[in-house]
């Protein structure tokens, strides 16, 4: 192989075992599943058994102390750089394992890296469907013979990964990223990093099982954080509509051509945002020939997006922000309702947007009186804005539309893969939206 991770010497000792065995709280448990429980909550010997297993370089949860665990992953990129170099420059396809791949987000990115010249999928895991083809769960990959069969997380071959896509449940992450070996590099899927600030995310998640690791994850939006994203070994993934409110307002914020304490989020996705899990909410009758808010006044994408515009204001964000459900399956559409700087007019608001992502390949910003439309990205990892005057004076409106199971999730996760391992960025996402 074009790099071998050396067999972990670290003797099992209770110091290994405790770390998970306190973050693997019962409710965690019920989330994971009994057989992965298992698998870390085991004896020493079975710890033992499992670095032995997948002759891997320590997990971070091996480290006992918090402070130690914090540094060892700050460190990460600049002592594993050299992966991320050889993979890009060996000619052999990086090895990519998905967890969780039998949800949306994970059949999005199977879908979307079956296309990727230097990526190859080796490894997917799903606790329900394991033993079990992808095509037992989605059909549509019957012809995609070159997927491995799904298994449980415990058989996870780490030695034989170079990246790891997390498309776990919220809560769950946290405690997986603990028991990964170092040198693989990550992008999560889940809010479980996402929010900079472990008390805030405490208050709208639960418990934050890694709260030393914060610090050293990367939000990945793209476009934004790119450089940041480049040297990182775990990636947040942002949520969907925190990506469409964020490419929309950051550079506005930045410029500041808008007031950063009247801002009026009108947000609609399609039900794929809701994920695979049978809920009544998402059941056909609820969902067809109607929409409905959700979340009103309490929404937990709320707090990432006011982390994001707060970043590019430079001072605290609060935002006014309401979900609504779409009879539809894909899509992303916000309104955004924004009270102008003194000197500003909405011409201006889109002249800073079109500088800003002249050369971005993955947004266009409508200069032609248009308005965009969910169906145009449909398929698509593109995000299209618009700006429109209102007719109170001093007000604009800005319009942005993805799609969420796309840009808003599994495209935006390989874009961000293709910054960390120096592929052109757009490589298997560079398709057109799907239309009609």
């Amino acid at each position: 192989r074009r790099h071998t991770r050396p067999p972990c010497t670290r003797t099992a000792t209770s110091a290994c075992v405790r770390p998970m065995q306190m973050l693997l709280s019962s409710p965690v448990l019920a989330i994971l599943g009994s057989s992965v429980a298992a698998a870390f909550t085991a004896q020493p010997t079975s710890v033992a058994g499992f670095t032995a297993t997948y002759t891997a370089a320590t997990p971070i949860v091996a480290q006992s102390s918090p402070a130690a665990r914090q540094a060892l992953f700050a460190s990460i990129p600049a002592r594993h750089g050299h992966v991320s170099a050889l993979a890009a420059s060996s000619g052999e396809p990086l090895r990519i394992c998905i967890l969780g791949a039998s949800g949306y987000t994970g059949a999005e990115l199977s879908r979307l890296l079956l296309r990727h010249p230097h990526a190859k999928i080796v490894s997917m895991t799903s606790e329900r469907y394991a033993g079990s083809p992808m095509s037992k769960v989605f059909p549509q990959f019957a012809c995609a013979s070159s997927l491995p069969v799904m298994t449980k997380l415990e058989e996870v071959d780490w030695s034989a990964i170079d990246m790891a896509f997390c498309c776990l449940p919220h809560a769950t992450t946290q405690q997986v990223v603990l028991g990964i070996p170092e040198d693989i590099r990550i992008v999560d899927l889940s809010a479980d990093f996402r929010l900079s600030d472990v008390a805030t995310y405490e208050e709208w998640y639960g418990t934050h099982y890694a709260p030393e690791l914060q610090p050293g994850a990367v939000y990945g939006l793209t476009e934004l954080y790119r450089d940041e994203v480049r040297g990182a070994r775990l990636v947040a993934n942002p949520g969907c509509y925190p990506t469409a409110a964020q490419l929309a307002l950051d550079p506005l914020l930045r410029a500041k051509a808008i007031l950063a304490d009247d801002i009026i989020i009108d947000a609609k996705s399609g039900t794929s945002g809701a994920g695979r899990a049978p809920k009544e909410a998402t059941l056909f009758c609820e969902v067809a020939d109607g929409i409905h808010a959700y979340a009103v006044g309490a929404h937990r994408h709320a707090p990432e997006i006011e982390q994001g515009l707060a970043r590019a204001s430079g001072s605290p964000v609060t935002i006014n922000f309401t979900p609504h459900l779409m009879p539809m399956s894909r899509g992303i559409f916000e309104s955004i309702y924004v009270k102008l700087a003194e000197g500003q007019t909405p011409a201006d608001l889109e002249a800073i947007l079109r500088e800003k992502y002249a050369d971005e390949p993955f947004v266009t910003v409508l200069s032609d009186g248009s308005v965009p439309q969910t169906r145009h990205v449909r398929g698509s990892n593109h995000c299209i804005i618009s700006v429109k005057g209102d007719r109170l004076p001093g007000r604009a409106i800005v319009m942005s539309v993805i799609d969420n199971l796309f840009k808003g999730a599994s495209g935006q996760a390989i874009q961000n893969m293709n910054v960390m391992f120096g592929y052109p960025e757009d490589t298997a996402i560079d398709g057109v939206g799907v239309f009609p």
